[in-house]
């Protein structure tokens, strides 16, 4: 049984916490199965990066980059296109000196 979206996502916060990063909801999707960005920020590097999940062919929950950018206003764009599609989306924004996602699950290079 998979983890309710809420669970999930204060689960991430406090990792990223706990890591020494500052990480915080933009946006609330539907509680149970509403799908998440992680837009992770490097403000030193003045560098973003946007991690959606998927579901590979042999069933494993991944992260992979949809946006190549790396330009906050571009991210906040494919942002506000995705919220359009899908109402039920969470944004999560991580502020971490090195960049990182605290994501625990397979990332896809991109």
């Amino acid at each position: 049984m998979l983890l309710s979206t809420d669970i999930w996502v204060g689960a991430l916060i406090r990792r990223a916490e706990q890591g020494g990063a500052f990480a915080a909801v933009a946006r609330k999707g539907d509680p149970r199965a509403g799908a998440v960005l992680v837009k992770a920020i490097n403000r030193r590097a003045g560098t973003a990066r946007l991690y959606s999940e998927a579901t590979r062919g042999d069933g494993e929950r991944v992260w992979m980059q949809p946006a190549r950018s790396e330009n906050e206003p571009d991210l906040d764009a494919y942002i506000e296109r995705a919220l359009r599609i899908d109402p039920d989306l969470w944004v999560v924004e991580i502020e971490d000196a090195e960049g990182r996602h605290f994501l625990v699950e397979t990332v896809e290079k991109s």
